[in-house]
């Protein structure tokens, strides 16, 4: 009967912070759609929530090597009684162009260096405490057609999870990212 009741994009949990990982989704969450994915480990779940997307062509004193970058804002979060980790740090996330090549977050100098005042990290900072959320980013140097991509999310059990990217910057906290990256 719990099975059933679960959303099918969305693990079922006893809340004990165990990974009960899901099968990857057939098509692209939208962004502000959440997934319960393993933790880096396998043990614990965090829940995983991309809700910003901006392409900017400077993001302080760094330039693309490519024409620009894409910059996530995404929620991470922890419903667990100890902390969890997610796959960030470890080439968790992806950027699936339109023509399926896959570009790993930080791809270059630039993009491996962008850190906006005002979030957690660049890079997305891979401990959650218990019973918290925070929100990271993940940045990826990319061509202008390479716009409106697919953000992938490998987690600790290696299963993929999916978001469709707007060609445009998008999402409730664009205008303040695009100022924390001037």
């Amino acid at each position: 009967m719990l099975a059933a009741t679960c959303l099918s994009l969305a693990a079922c949990s006893d809340g004990d912070g165990k990974s009960d990982p899901q099968p990857s989704p057939r098509t692209a969450l939208q962004f502000g759609q959440t997934a319960d994915t393993a933790d880096a480990d396998g043990k614990g779940i965090v829940q995983i929530t991309p809700e910003t997307v901006v392409y900017v062509d400077k993001a302080g004193a760094h330039a693309p090597e490519r024409d620009l970058f894409a910059v996530v804002a995404f929620k991470a979060g922890n419903r667990a009684k100890h902390a969890v980790t997610t796959t960030a740090a470890q080439g968790g996330f992806r950027w699936k162009t339109l023509d399926g090549k896959t570009i790993e977050a930080g791809n270059s100098e630039g993009a491996g260096s962008i850190d906006p005042t005002g979030f957690n990290d660049g890079g997305g900072k891979p401990t959650v405490q218990a019973n918290t959320y925070q929100v990271n980013t993940v940045a990826f140097d990319i061509t202008t057609v390479q716009k409106g991509g697919t953000l992938v999310y490998v987690d600790g059990d290696g299963v993929t999870f999916r978001w469709k990217a707007s060609f445009t910057s998008s999402g409730p906290t664009a205008d303040a990212l695009k100022s924390a990256l001037k």
